[in-house]
């Protein structure tokens, strides 16, 4: 009897301790399966969502076999996942990255395996040469955004430049350049996504490969201040959407998620996960995610998951995911639930809703 109620006791007291004490744990909002590419896509990479509210996605021209051939490809979705039409996009190679609609409508793409950008007619695929780098030699273009002005911003990964431009186009000149837009590790990108917080006052800037953000000033002429790391241990980040607060949305391609940041640096959330590859071969969540933009609502944050086998450049180059991406034979877009869930425990308000289209 004696036993009895001691043990009695020690769970009642365990139970009391157990609730005094807050549980502080990320609340994963799920990544859903917006769409299945096409059987014969490779990976796709750039992701943008157009003034029309549908979903324009470009692809890398990588499979899990290698590089393919031909003229790029980009895949028209619906708000609501429906394939709407493939566009082959005239005078390109098949190696595309980044895409967004410029202030006055046009749509740009990077051809990065022509180390050009593209202006290109969403529904025909027409294209024309809208802008080539300063430094043509062996740039690694991977990423736009506009200032408010409607300039261009062009990011080369493996010069270490931010290219600039004006809303016509023309020969990129060297808007910012350093040691820390450039990388020795893996995967080997250094600049990448990037975007201008509200104020335009800084651009934050993706450096893939040392797994950093940067901060780069602007100074009040428009010109590039200093470049600094703004934070560091996103592994593999890659694309980055903003938010009506500040707060950064940065894809982890190495680490299958999305990692929230506000602006001060702070972690605020952590979203998405990967769940798996199925017996056909399609990604279950996020594998390697790339290119994230917030939906035309603001409801939804869609991802690409470009599954890339990084071992296909380079043997040496064996990540955490090769062994997934090597089963990949389809092509997904995820999709997110855009709020920050509640993290219980650290002093934080409760639930807090930062939807906001980008």
């Amino acid at each position: 009897m004696m036993k009895t109620r001691w043990l009695f006791a020690v769970l009642a007291l365990s139970m009391v301790l157990s609730a005094a004490i807050p549980a502080a744990a990320w609340h994963r909002n799920p990544a859903f399966t917006f769409a299945v590419l096409p059987d014969g896509a490779t990976g796709p990479e750039g992701l943008t969502v157009g003034p029309d509210g549908k979903v324009y996605v470009a692809t890398f021209g990588f499979n899990a076999g290698g590089g393919v051939s031909g003229q790029g490809q980009m895949y028209v979705y619906s708000p609501h996942g429906r394939l709407l039409r493939q566009v082959s996009i005239a005078g390109s190679t098949s190696h595309l990255l980044g895409l967004a609609f410029h202030p006055n409508g046009s749509l740009l793409v990077l051809d990065f395996g022509a180390g050009q950008v593209l202006k290109v007619n969403p529904v025909t695929g027409t294209s024309s040469v809208f802008m080539t780098p300063g430094n043509p030699a062996s740039p690694g273009l991977n990423a736009l955004t506009f200032d408010k002005a409607g300039n261009v911003y062009v990011s080369d990964s493996f010069q270490g430049v931010i290219w600039k431009t004006g809303s016509t186009g023309g020969t990129g000149t060297a808007w910012a350049s350093d040691p820390l837009l450039t990388t020795s590790g893996v995967p080997p990108f250094g600049a990448n996504g990037m975007v201008f917080n509200r104020a335009g006052s800084a651009m934050f800037v993706a450096n893939t490969g040392n797994d950093t953000v940067l901060k780069i000033a602007v100074n009040e002429d428009g010109t590039s201040g200093a470049v600094s790391v703004f934070i560091n241990s996103i592994n593999g980040a890659d694309g980055i959407a903003i938010d009506k607060h500040d707060n950064l949305w940065v894809a982890a391609n190495q680490g299958d998620e999305i990692v929230v940041v506000d602006p001060t640096g702070k972690a605020i959330a952590k979203l998405g996960d990967f769940g798996g590859v199925s017996d056909e071969g399609v990604p279950r969540g996020l594998l390697f995610p790339a290119s994230p933009a917030f939906s035309a609502d603001g409801h939804w944050l869609y991802v690409t998951n470009l599954a890339l086998d990084l071992r296909i450049f380079n043997a040496a180059y064996v990540a955490v995911d090769s062994g997934w991406t090597a089963q990949v034979n389809r092509y997904t877009v995820s999709k997110i639930e855009a709020r920050i869930p509640p993290l219980k425990g650290d002093g934080d308000k409760d639930d807090k809703d930062d939807r906001d289209k980008d």
